[in-house]
């Protein structure tokens, strides 16, 4: 059987590696055994960061509701349990938006909430 060598693959892996850890500091960008772990601790960190930032940005929309119910004297509870009462189905994301950019449309909102608590 012949003798199966595996500089090639090798050199691919390292320097696909070290193409992923551009920008790292010191020899972790440029020496594949300091880069390796680098990297699949980078790649693991955003891997993480991807579902963190949907539970971030769910946050910052609550907060937005939240600010802008208060300014009609409600809490944010209350008035996503009279949207659902009402039958109004906006998402978080769309409320927040409303809130920011159109204040009386947002006010109605908060209006037909208020009736249906």
């Amino acid at each position: 059987m012949a003798r199966v060598k595996g500089a090639v693959n090798a050199k691919k892996k390292h320097k696909k590696v070290l193409k992923l850890a551009k920008g790292f500091y010191g020899s972790k960008s440029t020496i594949f055994k300091a880069a390796n772990p680098a990297v699949m601790r980078s790649l693991r960190s955003a891997y993480i960061g991807r579902k963190l930032r949907k539970r971030d940005f769910r946050k910052l929309w609550i907060a937005r509701i939240n600010a802008a119910t208060r300014m009609h004297d409600m809490s944010y509870s209350r008035f996503i349990n009279g949207l659902k009462n009402a039958n109004v189905e906006i998402n978080r994301k769309m409320l927040s938006e409303i809130a920011i950019h159109d204040a009386e449309g947002f006010a109605r909102l908060v209006q037909l909430a208020k009736a249906n608590v």
